[in-house]
This record gives structure tokens, C-alpha cells and sequence, in this order.
């Protein structure tokens, strides 16, 4: 056979070998588009971080469907707890979705009293159950049995106005034992009560975004019209979470705020990090028909990294403790790893769960190796051991090779290790301008400092050059002047004879 015949044929295997190889598994095995953004803010393409592996529903583990389910909780000890609204119940599973306890509510002075239309619920370390019992217009306190610790109804407060209804819709409590609640028609923040459930202010009000062409329309309108004008009110919040050190996440709805997240210390200020491209406001570019993201729940995955999640488009966003968005998953539609009307995020170690109310179900999310490793090097550089990132990194750059944050992940290695010469080239490949500032003037500097001493002699050498071209360059003047001198001199002596 010629060589002629020998190429075509080995280019037929070849095509046939590239159309009949299997699609990765991120285009197979997730019905949503799998993207991050780079930083021209342009929608990249992006190896899938979490594909779907189970959708469970009340059906499927024998307690009948969950009505309108609007909050899920996973406990310290791997307990998954589901507030069932439309059931006025708590639904307890241990991790391999076997049901453990249905609580429909407590005993009080003799008396079983019943949840209605719960629809918040934090457990502690010591498996306590926070309850926004809201229609009842209460947080109730189980211990771990089931058993009534105390209630928290109505607060009094010279703060308060006197025709103030206690509609607690979500709960978080800290170490301290002190209570936060999110409520009903409560603008001025979060609600903060002490261990012994007396109310001591709020936390955390959110800013009014004024339109000053607004404002200059009113100064101008009549009593009627600014009747009709949407007033500058602050936004509610919509969901809380706390962190290990006592700081607590949370969230708002309102379409137009750049901090629709929150990380509030012990004072009520915002400490969020956003150090990221971009704010961390989840999808930043997003079809006009469906419209900004509205973040209706975090959740604090540890090492510095937290989830939000967004009803209008479906979709889970990850940052790290710098705002750098991490990777997104999700989206709305039928099919499992889809959502309805989803309500709630949880984690269960490695595992992402969504609570979905449209479709009355939990959809559990396991990671990729793409995913694996992201979380693996964002943890070890939260916890200070970027040399041991770096070929996490690396692995990240095999899978995804336009992922900036791993670029500048390595940089921040090389930065540490004073390697700031390589470090330059890393943070560039990131487009992280700052670091790469910083590396280039440790980078000059260290140049500098080595070569001082060569550049100190050129230098002398130059100067000494200089002085003696100086010098020698007088010395011919004056001779040169005393020459023209004495000529001069001695014409005028030749005349006079």
C-alpha cells in the first residue's frame, strides 16, 4: 500500500476514534450549563464542580410527600433535619436518608402543642432545635429528645413599635447561646435575642440605595404624587448562617444591592471579603427575561468558603474567603439536578443538598474530581499551606486551564516561598494586578540587592571616569589658554622691537 493510502487510512481511525470517544463526564451527567467568569467578565466554560446523584422525596422514604418544605438543616453529627411547612413537622434522617424521629411538636404544662407553618430551624452542637414556629409567632427550644427548653414569643422593647407582630421566618444561634431571627416586616436588621431569649437589638441593617434623580423628582411633586412613590426602605433579609468564629452570613433579596451578602461581626458591621473580579452578588450577566440573581440562603462550608443560593435562576454559587467566585451549579428545569422553587442549601461533608419546595424533594450533589481538588487547595491555602496547594493547583490547571484563581493560587505560593520572579508570571496568567504589584517591587528590590555591589563599582568606575575626563579635560584648557597666551605675548614683544 502507498504512503498516500497509509495516510487516508490512518485519518479515517483517527475520526472515527474521535467521534465514537465518550463526552466527558461533565457534558453527560449534568443537565445544566457548566461556566465561571473570567476576568473580562466573560462566561467561560468550566468543567462541572457537583453533578447530581439523588433526588429524594417524602415518598421515597415512607413518610408521604413533604408539603411546601421550606428550610433544611444537617447537624454536627451528620443528622438531616427538613422543616416540612405544609406538614407543621421536622423531619429527622440519619446520613443514609433513614428517618430517625417525625417531631409535629412539644409537650407544654400537660399539653401537646403543634407547629404551625414552621419555617426556620438552626441545631447546635448539642443537637438543640431552634424552631421559627412562625404562624405561632414564636422560636421554640427543643433538646435533643424532643423535650421544651423555653420559648421566645413576643419581645417587648422600648425600640419596638407598639403594634409590632413577632413572624419569625429563619434562625442561627452562636456559641454565646444569643439568638438571631430573621422576621417578617422587620427592615431595621436581624433580630438579636440573649440565651435566656430577651430581646437586645438588632444586627446588620441593610443601606438604602438611593436614586438621587428620585429624590430631586419629590422635591418637585405634590403631596399626591409622592403618595404614590415606592418609599427608600431598607430591604429585608431573607436567610442567616453562622461561621465557627461567631460571625454570622446572611442574606437579602433586593435586585439592585452590590452586597446582597453580608459576614457580620460581633458589632453589626459587614466584614465580607470581596476582593474577588467582580461583587459577590451571584450571577453577574444574565438574560433580560430573567433578571438578577435573588439570594435567598447561604451556607458556610468551612475553610473560608460559603454557598448562596439563587431562586430566580436555580442556581448554587461557592466563594472563597476572598470573594473569589469558586464555581456554580444548578439551574431551573425537570430534570434531577434542577429546580422549581428551590429554598434551602445544605452540605453533608463532601456533598452539596438542595431543598427544592417546587418539586417537594432533596437533590444530592457529589463532587467532581474538578470540584475535589478546588476545595482541597482553597482549604489548604485558607489554613496557610501553600506550598502543599501548589500541585493541587496544579491538578486544577490539568482539568481547567482558563481557572484564574489557580494561577494566582500558585502565585501566592511562589510569593511566599520569595520566589517573586516566578510568582510575576503566575499572576499575570490570573490578571491579578495587585499581586502582581506587590511580587514586582519585591522582585526589583531583590534584583537590586543582588546586584549592588556591581552596580555600586559600575558605578564608582564611572565616577571616576567621569572626574578624570574632568580633570584631564582642564588641564588641556589651561594648557591650550597658556599656549595662546604666551603666542599672543610674544607677537606683541616681535612688534614692539
Amino acid at each position: 500500500m502507498s504512503a498516500k493510502k497509509w495516510f487516508l487510512v490512518i485519518a479515517a481511525a483517527s475520526l472515527l476514534f474521535i467521534h465514537a470517544a465518550p463526552e466527558p463526564a461533565t457534558a453527560a451527567s449534568t443537565p445544566y450549563e457548566s461556566y465561571n467568569y473570567n476576568f473580562w467578565e466573560e462566561a467561560v466554560p468550566a468543567p462541572a464542580a457537583y453533578v447530581p446523584i439523588l433526588s429524594i422525596s417524602g415518598a421515597d422514604i415512607g413518610i408521604g410527600d413533604f408539603v411546601e418544605p421550606s428550610d433544611m438543616v444537617v447537624s454536627s453529627s451528620g443528622m438531616i433535619y427538613v422543616v416540612d411547612s405544609g406538614n407543621g413537622r421536622i423531619v429527622s434522617l440519619n446520613d443514609q436518608w433513614k428517618v430517625q424521629r417525625l417531631i409535629n411538636g412539644y409537650e407544654k404544662d400537660g399539653e401537646t402543642v403543634g407547629f404551625k407553618n414552621p419555617s426556620g430551624l438552626f441545631v447546635d452542637d448539642e443537637e438543640n432545635l431552634y424552631i421559627a414556629d412562625t404562624d405561632n409567632g414564636r422560636i421554640v427550644v427543643l433538646s435533643k429528645d424532643g423535650n421544651l427548653l423555653r420559648t421566645i414569643e413576643q419581645p417587648t422593647s422600648d425600640v419596638l413599635p407598639k403594634d409590632f407582630k413577632f413572624i419569625p421566618l429563619k434562625v442561627t444561634v452562636d456559641r454565646a447561646k444569643r439568638v438571631y431571627v430573621v422576621a417578617q416586616g422587620i427592615y431595621e436588621g436581624i433580630m438579636q435575642f440573649d440565651e435566656k431569649g430577651q430581646f437586645i437589638g438588632y444586627v446588620g441593617t441593610n443601606k438604602v440605595q438611593r436614586d438621587y434623580t428620585e429624590v430631586l423628582w419629590r422635591l418637585l411633586s405634590t403631596k399626591a404624587q409622592k403618595a404614590q412613590m415606592v418609599l427608600f426602605i431598607p430591604t429585608e433579609f431573607s436567610n442567616i448562617d453562622i461561621d465557627a468564629k461567631g460571625f454570622v452570613y446572611a442574606t437579602n433579596i433586593d435586585p439592585d444591592s452590590k452586597e446582597p451578602v453580608k459576614r457580620l461581626n460581633p458589632s453589626g458591621e459587614d466584614v465580607l471579603k470581596r476582593f474577588g473580579y467582580f461583587d459577590v452578588v451571584g450571577d453577574i450577566r444574565y438574560r433580560i427575561s430573567v433578571g438578577p440573581s435573588k439570594l435567598i440562603d447561604v451556607k458556610v462550608l468551612g475553610n473560608g468558603m460559603y454557598s448562596v443560593l439563587d431562586a430566580n435562576q436555580g442556581k448554587v454559587f461557592t466563594y472563597n474567603d476572598e470573594g473569589d467566585l469558586l464555581y456554580i451549579y444548578g439551574g431551573k428545569g425537570n430534570q434531577t439536578g434542577t429546580f422549581k422553587i428551590p429554598v434551602a442549601v445544605e452540605h453533608l461533608g463532601e456533598k452539596q443538598l438542595v431543598l427544592d419546595r417546587g418539586k417537594s424533594n432533596i437533590v444530592v450533589f457529589e463532587p467532581t474530581k474538578f470540584g475535589s481538588s478546588v476545595n482541597e487547595a482553597v482549604k489548604l491555602h485558607y489554613n496557610g499551606e501553600d506550598k502543599q496547594a501548589v500541585p493541587v493547583w496544579q491538578e486544577v490547571l490539568r482539568l481547567n486551564s482558563n481557572y484564574d484563581i489557580a494561577y494566582i493560587g500558585i502565585g501566592k505560593s511562589l510569593l511566599m516561598d520569595k520566589k517573586n520572579g516566578e510568582a510575576l508570571k503566575y499572576f499575570k496568567l490570573g490578571m491579578d494586578r495587585e499581586s502582581y504589584s506587590v511580587a514586582y517591587k519585591r522582585y526589583r528590590r531583590e534584583v537590586m540587592k543582588e546586584h549592588f555591589g556591581t552596580f555600586l563599582t559600575v558605578l564608582i568606575v564611572i565616577a571616576a571616569a567621569w572626574l578624570a575626563f574632568r580633570l584631564v579635560n582642564s588641564r588641556r584648557k589651561k594648557r591650550k589658554l597658556a599656549i595662546s597666551n604666551f603666542a599672543s605675548q610674544t607677537l606683541k614683544e616681535g612688534k614692539t622691537l
